[in-house]
This record gives structure tokens, C-alpha cells and sequence, in this order.
């Protein structure tokens, strides 16, 4: 048995030409790694400012804010920054911010310090590593293993980060109820460590690029250039924004809404969380044949579908459904299954897109420029969410939220730039 085992095994690695790659393999475990952390973190930070430091839905907006602002201020010349330079060891740096950073959470809490505003300042620096670190993943991830192999890898990672979403969530409710949620912080933090272990010799096409003669604000018109004359990263681009101004709000709000109108506990919040994560597990099964029957489009816009169908659903869970708080759980841990399942089917297939379409010598600029454009939107989502919640109530806010997920959904699908895009796209010329 054991050996018929080996051998189904062993078929698989021949047919799967990613998990023969060693260098892949060993990216593919620190994206695990970080997963797991992530996940973890998710849960732990919101719930130190909700439940801990007692934080308004107006601070839970600036929290928000906070760590999407360095993708408004800084997001330009970090691209220009990684056109110019090796990725891996920017990559390498942000992971080890990072982790300085998280593990002062447990620290400055043990010394009895932490407040509001350390957490403003933690979800800014984390900010600012995940834009630096984040741009630098995308590219390395292109050179490490080619364009026409993003899409498989992507789902592969999705399958990963679907049990991570499953798995995490509960494990973070338990480390929460167990050491406090600034102590289950330190798991994310030993994560950033172990990757860093892991990936600091990986072997990729990661040459120096060539020095620049151009100034850098020549090098950030070039970007901006490039993405406008390109119809299909310009409407990428103005769709990202105003989804990621949606999400940021609806983010902003769900951990108030689940603790304060749902009345649920960190456990609780953690068995939803792990309902949520199945979603992940869909979008791995279902990005490949969408993929192959719509396109990468029709793929983008199913998930986009659904994610406006889970900000619309969320407001509307009674505090007790069928007269049970424990009911009202469960329909959260459903909500969020939907959305876990509809962000992976629009970011998986608009990531591909993104790359497919951009030169080698663009892509650090397409990165960064395009999270500039999609996020720098982000904060003013966050803030307005937390407004509506102090001044009117946080299911107004989360309504709110849905009805600008319906008329997005509305407005992308009827884009004329993702009507006609080719099976096989070509990078688009500068």
C-alpha cells in the first residue's frame, strides 16, 4: 500500500513541473509560513485594539488607514526602487521589519505600554513592509518560475493558504484565549524569522539591473505613462481602487460588528473565521476551470461578484438568528466564506493579467505604481467606514459598503477593456 502510495506520489511530481523546481518548492514553503502567521494576526491585532484598548469604530478606521497610507506616499518610488535593484534581499529585509516589529506587540503589552496609538504605528511600519516586500514577492515570483506558469502557481498558493485560512483562525481563538491576543503575535513573528532562514539563499534569475540614468520622478512618469496607454492595466486600475477603498471600510468595521453586534468571543471569532477560510479552499478548485471557460477576466469579475454579495449579506445577520447568538456565528462564518472565496478569484486572475502585460523592465514600477493607484484609496475607505459606524451605527457603515460593491461589480463588468481580452496576452509595448 505504501509503495502504490509512493508511486501516485511520484507520477504526480513528473506531471507537476512547479514542485520538481527546488527554488519554488522552498518559496512555497515560506509562503506557508507566512500564512499561517498572517492569519493569526489578522485576529490577534484588531482584537488587542477592540477588546483590550477598547478602540471606537472611528479608531478602528484610523487603524485601517494606517496601514494602507505608505501605499499612498510611498508606493512610487518603491517602484522605481525595485526596477533598480536585486529583489531577494529587499524581500529579505521587509520579512525581518516585520517580525521586529510584531514581536514588540507582546513586548510593550508586557511592559504594560501598549495604546491605541502603538498600534497605529505597528499597522503603519507592517504597511510599509508589506508594499516594500510585497512589490518585491510579486517580481521575484515572476522571474523565479515565468509568466505562463503564474496562474498554476497561484492556485497552488491558494490551495496552501486555503488551509492556513481553515486552520489559523481556530488556532489564533485558542493562542488568544490562552496567552492573550499580544502574545499570539509572536507566531507571525517566528514565521517572518524562519522564512527569512529559508529563503536567504534561494537561487533565481535575480541579476543586478543596470544602473539608471534617469532621475527618479522620469522614472515614475515612465510608470504612470505605461499604465494609462495600457487600457487593460488602466481599468485594472481604477476598479482595484475603489475595491480596495470597500474592502478597507468593510475591514475597518466586521470585528466591531461580530464582537459588539453579534456578541461573539475571540473563540467564536476564530471558529468563523476557520467557516471563512473554506472559501480559499473553493477558489483554488474553481480558478482553473473559470479560468479555462471565461478567461482570467470572467474569473476576476466571479470574484468580484462575490465579494459585493458578502459586504451586502454581513449587515443583514440578526444579533440572534433563530433566536441563537451561536446561529448569527455560523452565518458570519458563511458571509466570510463567500468573501474569502470571491477576493482569491478576483486577485489570483488580476495579478496574472497584470503581469502578462508588462515588460520585464516595467514591472517593478507596473507593481508598486498599480498598488499606488488601488490602494492610496484604501485609507479614505477605512476612515469614512469608522465615521459612519461612530455617527450612525456599524451595520449603516457596512451597508453602505455593499451598495458601492453592487455598483462597482455593475461598472466592471460592463468595462469595455475586459471585454475582448486575448486567451494569449503579449506584453504590452512601453
Amino acid at each position: 500500500m505504501l509503495s502504490a502510495l509512493r508511486l501516485k506520489v511520484q507520477q504526480y511530481l513528473e506531471r507537476d513541473a512547479l514542485l520538481r523546481n527546488g527554488n519554488f518548492v522552498r518559496y512555497w514553503i515560506s509562503a506557508i509560513l507566512n500564512d499561517f502567521g498572517s492569519y493569526i494576526s489578522a485576529l490577534a491585532l484588531p482584537l488587542c485594539s477592540a477588546l483590550l484598548l477598547h478602540a471606537t469604530p472611528a479608531q478602528m478606521g484610523i487603524l485601517g488607514a494606517a496601514s494602507a497610507i505608505p501605499f499612498a506616499l510611498l508606493a512610487l518610488p518603491t517602484g522605481v526602487l525595485l526596477d533598480r535593484h536585486r529583489k531577494l534581499p529587499v524581500l529579505l529585509a521587509s520579512k525581518l521589519v516585520q517580525a521586529l516589529t510584531l514581536g514588540s506587540v507582546p513586548l510593550i503589552y508586557w511592559l504594560g505600554h501598549l495604546s491605541i496609538e502603538w498600534m497605529y504605528g505597528v499597522a503603519l511600519i507592517s504597511g510599509c513592509c508589506s508594499l516594500v516586500g510585497g512589490g518585491a514577492e510579486q517580481i521575484f515570483l515572476t522571474s523565479l518560475i515565468g509568466r505562463d506558469r503564474l496562474i498554476e502557481a497561484q492556485s497552488k498558493f491558494a490551495a496552501v493558504d486555503s488551509v492556513a485560512r481553515v486552520v489559523a483562525p481556530g488556532i489564533a481563538g485558542v493562542l488568544i484565549q490562552w496567552l492573550t491576543a499580544p502574545f499570539a503575535v509572536i507566531v507571525n513573528a517566528l514565521g517572518f524569522i524562519c522564512s527569512i532562514l529559508i529563503l536567504r539563499n534561494l537561487k533565481a534569475n535575480d541579476p543586478k539591473p543596470e544602473p539608471s540614468k534617469q532621475h527618479m520622478l522620469r522614472d515614475i512618469h515612465d510608470g504612470l505613462l505605461f499604465i494609462w496607454r495600457t487600457p487593460l492595466l488602466r481599468t485594472l486600475a481604477w476598479g482595484a481602487g475603489i475595491w480596495h477603498m470597500l474592502f478597507y471600510g468593510f475591514a475597518a468595521l466586521s470585528v466591531l460588528f461580530g464582537t459588539r453586534e453579534l456578541g461573539m468571543t475571540a473563540g467564536l471569532m476564530g471558529m468563523a473565521q476557520m467557516v471563512g477560510g473554506i472559501g480559499v479552499l473553493l477558489s483554488s478548485i474553481l480558478v482553473k476551470p473559470l479560468n479555462a471557460r471565461y478567461g482570467p477576466t470572467g474569473a476576476m469579475l466571479t470574484g468580484i461578484g462575490l465579494t459585493a454579495c458578502a459586504f451586502a449579506a454581513m449587515p443583514a445577520i440578526p444579533a440572534n438568528l433563530f433566536g441563537s447568538p451561536t446561529a448569527s456565528a455560523v452565518a458570519n462564518g458563511l458571509v466570510s466564506m463567500v468573501l474569502d472565496c470571491g477576493v482569491m478569484l478576483f486577485f489570483m486572475p488580476y495579478m496574472t493579467l497584470r503581469q502578462k502585460v508588462t515588460p520585464d523592465a516595467y514591472l517593478g514600477r507596473m507593481v508598486s505604481t498599480m498598488r499606488f493607484l488601488t490602494v492610496a484609496s484604501a485609507p479614505a475607505g477605512a476612515l469614512l467606514a469608522g465615521y459612519l459606524g461612530e455617527h450612525l451605527s456599524i451595520r449603516a457603515g457596512l451597508a453602505c459598503v455593499a451598495a458601492g460593491g453592487i455598483a462597482l461589480t455593475l461598472a466592471m463588468v460592463f468595462a469595455p477593456a475586459l471585454r475582448n481580452v486575448p486567451e494569449h496576452l503579449a506584453p504590452a509595448q512601453p
